[in-house]
């Protein structure tokens, strides 16, 4: 599933990505709120993590403005709280389940297996673009009904992608969402990918669907 995480703790938020990653998650993070509402009202996430106490938005006001804007994606909140009205508060909000740091990852793992059960706006959608189609719930892609293995970055790329098709992506935008924020601008890991994918969803069909744009960037071709 695509997560979303907001923490401002650092330590706290690799911890959380290493583990979801390793779960087969693809994971974006941010580190205050107010940049978490603006990325969780322009974006379709399976799932919001969020911690209670946040700088500029806290994880309450979030939950409350994303539940008034009408976005239904489940939310977990993460809080050094554990009174039970801070867990009411909490729920109150629009949260759809509350976790007392600190946490064993195992039970994590547990809610969010458990929240993604109840379903979503965008859990068990698929995602296509001509005669390409991903399944994020299985981790599953095929083209012209043909089934392509991808590593685990490899999806995370196409899916980035696939949810930006026909929009032209700059290389630090890929590098932002798909290895992470603090991840060094001057690679060229981004190209590396790009052309890692090209062979397995390109080379073997009639046409390419995915384009360079000289100069920016990238972008998954879906318009006929």
């Amino acid at each position: 599933m695509r997560i979303l995480v907001i923490e401002d703790d650092a330590d706290l938020a690799q911890f959380l990505r290493k583990g979801l990653e390793e779960e087969r998650h693809t994971v974006e993070m941010v580190a205050d709120g107010e940049t978490g509402l603006m990325l969780a009202v322009d974006e379709s996430y399976d799932l919001l993590i969020v911690d209670v106490m946040l700088p500029k938005v806290d994880g309450l006001t979030l939950c409350r403005r994303l539940r008034e804007r009408g976005n239904r994606s489940p939310i977990l909140l993460l809080t050094a709280r554990d009174s039970v009205e801070d867990k009411v508060a909490g729920l109150d909000a629009g949260a759809d389940d509350y976790l007392t740091k600190p946490f064993a990852f195992t039970e994590l793992v547990a809610r969010i297996r458990a929240l993604l059960r109840r379903g979503g706006p965008h859990v068990g959608s698929r995602l296509k673009a001509k005669d390409l189609e991903m399944d994020p719930a299985s981790r599953r892609v095929w083209r012209g009904g043909k089934e392509i293995t991808l590593t685990s970055k490899e999806f995370s790329l196409l899916e980035f992608l696939l949810r930006n098709r026909d929009i032209v992506l700059t290389r630090t935008a890929i590098l932002e969402r798909v290895w992470g924020l603090n991840y060094d601008p001057m690679t060229n890991v981004v190209d590396v990918y790009i052309r890692s994918l090209r062979v397995k969803i390109d080379r073997d069909f009639s046409f390419p669907l995915i384009a360079t744009v000289r100069g920016v960037g990238y972008k998954l071709e879906a318009s006929e």
